[in-house]
């Protein structure tokens, strides 16, 4: 059986994305205050239903006296993934060890970049423990695993678990995500939404993401238009801009000239896809072929050693949160209340802490050996995860580590890459799997600072294949 959940419907905020909204409230013909109430209204319609909100500020956000209209998204409501602080709200990490936490008593910077945006934060949404796996499914104590709106019995992605099933139930247009091994490209594909990763450096980091030994993770948006992604981006680059990148820049129109694709279906260890992503890789390509575009197939241009080294990094990383998480994120940290999949990554790295000089230097090395690639081709294509998103329950944070981040690599093979070299990667729901009913996402990987292109050829590709709305299903 199949459960839909979503808060569509004729109030103000209708149909519209975040761009229309934000022209809405501009052009006086909605109030900001009606804006918020509707949001809060469809948060609370589907709350019972998805799980993705962990903590609300609906009465701060109502209560809010001005809105600089000339902001870009001025008005438009959003919810901040629950790795960033937001003033007057807890961050626990999406972890029980932080249960005692107080109240943040400023915005991560982060943050203040989005609000300078015009959004208006209503809340944190959920993510897993540390955003570590890719699946917000936590014990009892913390709450109710995050459903997909398309079939509540299946998981929403992650680590942007919330975000995504806020964004594609229509609660808001727009919300924050990140994105430190497919983060934001995992949940938009299994929500049937836009996810850009960006090129490393193209937006000033989040605090917790400031120290990274290696620049895997990287902050964003998820959104259900390619227009709003662009819009963002345009604007967030105003903002912060990295002199060493290639600007995004306004004006962002469809692609119009001809491109060299290469086509990877196999991941890193050899890893297979399943029959519905296989199907939705050939009509990918298909759709590339009648744009004019030249499409060839290849093999992943990784060195075998890249998958082992990514899991070193994510087991150093559990290691240091566990080791110095009441130093680095809140003193009230209480390391034995970690999820099993924390406790045995940290354990793991410990037993294997003396590769870690050869990981990194791997890991920073493959930013310029990413480069070379794009001498023959433009863009890299791949499936955004080996199989249909999973069920509830098949990557629950209650499993032991090894049942659980063995699940974890087997579904989500190839979207550590551009964390990985820092390229700029974008998920987008071309495909669809008819039995579940759960949307199936292609990734699109450019050169650094080759962000741009990316959106001109997603523009592109919306235009001659628009994505299923699930508020056309009921």
């Amino acid at each position: 059986m199949n459960t839909l959940s979503h808060s569509f419907s004729d109030d103000v905020l209708g149909n519209l994305d975040a761009t229309d909204i934000a022209a809405l409230i501009a052009k006086k013909k909605a109030t900001p205050g009606e804006v918020i109430a509707a949001a809060i209204a469809r948060s609370k319609r589907v709350a019972p239903a998805i799980h993705a909100v962990v903590d609300e500020c609906y009465e701060q956000a109502m209560a809010l006296d001005h809105i600089n209209t000339a902001t870009p998204f001025a008005g438009v409501p959003t919810f901040i993934k629950d790795l960033c602080d937001v003033a007057g709200m807890h961050t626990r990490y999406g972890s029980a060890s932080f249960s005692r936490v107080k109240p943040a008593k400023r915005n991560d910077r982060l943050v203040d970049q989005l609000v300078d945006l015009g959004l208006v934060v209503l809340g944190k949404s959920s993510t897993p423990e540390f955003g570590f796996i890719c699946s917000a499914e936590p014990g009892p104590e913390v709450g109710e695993p995050t459903r997909n709106p398309w079939n509540t019995q299946h998981s929403a992605g992650g680590s942007s678990s919330g975000a995504a099933a806020l964004v594609a139930a229509g609660v808001v247009p727009i919300a924050h995500a990140a994105d430190g091994g497919g983060s934001i490209r995992i949940p938009a594909a299994a929500c049937g939404l836009v996810g850009l990763k960006p090129s490393r450096g193209r937006i000033h980091p989040a605090k917790l993401f400031k120290s990274q030994l290696v620049r895997i993770a990287t902050d964003g948006v998820v959104t259900r238009s390619v227009r709003d992604t662009a819009h963002f981006y345009s604007e967030i680059e105003k903002l912060h801009y990295n002199t060493k990148l290639e600007p995004v820049g306004t004006d962002i129109r469809p692609l119009s000239r001809k491109l060299r694709f290469g086509v990877v279906i196999e991941s890193v260890r050899g890893l297979g896809i399943d029959a519905s992503t296989q199907q939705a890789m050939e009509k990918t390509t298909a759709l590339l072929s009648s744009l004019g575009h030249h499409v060839e197939a290849m093999q992943i241009p990784a060195p075998d050693t890249i998958a082992e080294d990514v899991v070193h990094y994510w087991q150093m990383n559990a290691f240091l949160s566990k080791k110095v998480g009441g130093k680095a994120m809140d003193p009230s940290f209480d390391p034995s209340r970690l999820t099993p999949v924390s406790h045995g990554l940290a354990a793991q790295y410990s037993r294997s802490i003396l590769r870690t000089p050869g990981v990194l230097y791997r890991l920073r090395k493959s930013y310029s050996d990413y480069a070379k690639i794009f001498h023959s081709i433009d863009i890299l294509v791949t499936p955004c995860v080996n199989h249909v998103t999973p069920k509830i329950g098949h990557l629950s944070e209650t499993l032991d580590c090894d049942t659980l981040f063995g699940r974890v690599r087997q579904w989500a093979g190839f979207s550590a890459y551009a964390n990985v070299t820092g390229g700029p990667s974008i998920s987008l729901p071309l495909s669809h799997n008819t039995p579940t009913n759960l949307p199936i996402g292609i990734l699109f990987n450019a050169n650094h600072g080759c962000d741009r292109l990316l959106l001109e050829l997603a523009y592109q590709l919306e235009e001659a294949q628009p994505w299923r709305k699930i508020q056309d299903y009921g």
